[in-house]
């Protein structure tokens, strides 16, 4: 089996506008919860295979592409980020897709690695799964 880690990426975010896109460390809010995705595929040890962005704005794609993960632009009108998700998984040939939000900066990679572990060891019959 294999693991996509997708993050939806709205820039309109309702509460703050543009938060993703935030930088105080040199780095966006964006970039820095994608490195935490990497950090997650690198110790997978081969479980989690791709690593995306769905994204509803052109600079969230450059934010992406700058933190060397691969970005998809999605319709503008998702009403929810596993709208945008499902849009960016057609494509993906991964058995388990992973929601990490991608205002999660902090977020240890060692809990999105026991998710991708949990979904595709049996754990129910979710193919997606959120951690919470």
């Amino acid at each position: 089996m294999s693991v996509a880690v997708i993050l939806p990426a709205r820039l309109a975010s309702s509460r703050l506008p543009g938060k993703l896109l935030l930088e105080r460390t040199g780095r966006t809010v964006l970039e820095h919860t994608l490195g935490r995705a990497l950090e997650a595929k690198q110790r997978s040890a081969g479980l989690i295979t791709t690593v995306l962005a769905a994204c509803d704005d052109p600079k969230l794609i450059l934010a992406a592409q700058k933190a060397g993960v691969s970005a998809v632009m999605t319709l503008p009108e998702h009403q929810s980020g596993t709208d945008r998700i499902a849009e960016a998984a057609c494509p993906l040939k991964e058995d388990v897709i992973v929601n990490l939000q991608a205002d999660e900066p902090e977020i240890d990679p060692d809990l999105i690695v026991q998710v991708a572990v949990l979904l595709t060891g049996g754990a129910g019959d979710a193919s997606m799964s959120t951690l919470a």
